[in-house]
């Protein structure tokens, strides 16, 4: 199983919505259980939702992940 995380920078400039992703690929091989419980972990404890899945021909299964991504602004004063 792996887990890709991408942020656009250029969602994040022009977008007041921008969105982070998260494309996780489970192998044909790997258990579909683990799978599904590493997505449950991602949306309960990270914030993630389900955009899109999909599987593909020789059994590989691709989900794209999004949350909205938190702009953080200083709180620090320049004196």
């Amino acid at each position: 199983m792996r887990e890709t995380p991408i942020v656009s920078s250029i969602d994040a400039l022009t977008r007041k919505n921008a969105w982070e992703y998260l494309v996780i690929t489970v192998a044909p091989d790997d258990s579909l259980a683990a799978a599904r419980q590493r997505l449950v972990e991602h949306a309960e404890y990270g914030h993630w939702e389900l955009q899109r899945s999909l599987l593909y021909k020789g059994g590989t299964r691709r989900f794209w992940l999004r949350r909205k991504a938190m702009k953080v602004e200083s709180t620090l004063l320049v004196v």
